[in-house]
């Protein structure tokens, strides 16, 4: 059963937009400016440099849910910048129903999103130079309410997950980024249910780091399924799968960077565990569950991500509404709880580190915003950068990378 409000309960805040900082210094010749050439004032002139040089701006995609009271128009559009972690809103890209989970390709050039709805779909929009963009069409996934999709480290195909019908679809990604006539669609018939659900319900599908298998997380039967996928005919093999703790509800996984281990999500059972993962096989083995931070108060765990070099995981609790900080240890086997820190917004159901690793971003369904942490890349330390960005049921933030050669475009 899916678990209640999870897309109709909205809370009423709502965030303000992040407030620029800026920096001024004395000019020569006004009063206590250093005078030029000596050692004070070439530190005067690098610091006013520095306060001055324009910020890299990059792009920041919103998902949202279309068909819900307050909701969002269709993807969000918002450029931030990636040394204050300032969020800009640019605009919409209309005509994609209930966007609420996002993807890039490879190339960066074209964005999917999932149409969440009963007759469920996939959405390619071509992103192009400038800023502008183009639908170029949507394809249906075959099964009922996606709410998950990835694009294969090949950029040839694009993986879904269906949550009211627990099943997973392909569909091959053309030269131009349009999708084409999907070439499987797999149901998880077994193991049976859990405790207290109706049926499958596949929330997550990824592919390993290798890019030899695709795994996908089912909440309904508290299994995670492995899958070696044909690149030629765009079809799925199951070759193994892990089964949770009855109950748990495993909802999403993010792989540590070494590529041999996992780090799961529980939403029911609000727990994280890490999963031992062989590479050759695809056998992924989940260890004992660990505390998320939460206390006893009621916490639905959501999204873990791991910093790129390794050694922090953070995790999103809904309910708690905080993000938890874990060290890394043991080159990847083992997650040590630091602390949990408030995301200053209601249900946090996505995170995102941006590519850059410097900021860690937040979408807070029930207050309508998107927060912003810039991260300590040494003690993996959280710092709120500003008020949260207001942004209609916001459940997904997607930030690419700043152009090539845009350093001196400056944040919008």
């Amino acid at each position: 059963m899916r678990r209640p409000g999870r897309r109709a309960v909205l809370g009423a805040l709502s965030g303000a937009a992040l407030a620029a900082a800026g920096a001024a210094c004395g000019s020569p010749g006004s009063p206590g400016a250093p005078e030029r050439g000596r050692p004070e004032a070439r530190r005067a002139e690098t610091a006013s440099s520095a306060a001055h040089r324009p910020r890299r701006a990059g792009r920041l995609f919103l998902g949202t849910y279309t068909s819900q009271e307050g909701g969002g128009k269709g993807i969000g559009l918002a450029t931030y910048d990636d040394t204050t972690g300032r969020i800009t809103g640019t605009g919409t890209i209309d005509g994609v129903p209930d966007p609420s989970y996002l993807a890039l390709h490879p190339s960066g050039r074209t964005l999917y999103a999932v149409d969440e709805r009963e007759e469920g779909g996939v959405t390619a929009v071509a992103l192009l130079p400038g800023g502008g963009h183009e639908v170029l069409g949507t394809r249906p996934t075959g099964g009922a309410a996606p709410c998950h999709l990835s694009v294969h480290p090949s950029g040839r195909w694009l993986l879904s997950a269906d949550y009211g019908s627990g099943s997973v679809a392909v569909h091959p990604i053309g030269a131009s980024g349009a999708l084409g006539e999907r070439t499987d669609l797999v149901r998880h018939t077994a193991p049976p249910p859990g405790p207290g659900q109706d049926g499958p319900h596949a929330h997550q599908i990824v592919t390993s780091p290798d890019g030899r298998h695709v795994l996908a997380v089912d909440l309904g039967t508290d299994t995670v399924y492995t899958y070696r996928l044909d690149t030629k005919a765009g079809t799925l093999r199951q070759v193994s799968y892990a089964r949770l703790r009855p109950g748990a509800g495993p909802r999403h996984l993010a792989f540590h960077p070494s590529g041999r281990f996992a780090y799961l999500a529980n939403e029911l059972d609000d727990t994280m565990v890490v999963c031992a993962y062989e590479p050759g096989s695809g056998r992924l083995t989940p260890g004992a569950p660990q505390p998320t931070g939460s206390g006893a108060g009621t916490n639905y765990p959501a999204q873990p991500v791991v910093t790129s070099d390794g050694r922090f995981a953070f995790l999103a609790n809904r309910g708690h509404n905080s993000v938890a900080r874990y060290a890394v240890e043991g080159a990847g086997a083992r997650l040590r709880l630091l602390g949990t820190v408030a995301v200053e917004g209601d249900f946090p159901r996505h995170l995102a580190l941006s590519p850059s690793g410097r900021l860690l971003f937040t979408a807070n369904q029930k207050s309508d915003s998107v927060s912003v942490f810039r991260v300590d890349a040494g003690t993996g330390e959280l710092h709120l950068a500003g008020k949260p960005f207001s942004a209609p049921v916001a459940v997904c933030a997607l930030p690419q990378s700043p152009p090539v050669g845009d350093a001196g475009r400056g944040s919008r």
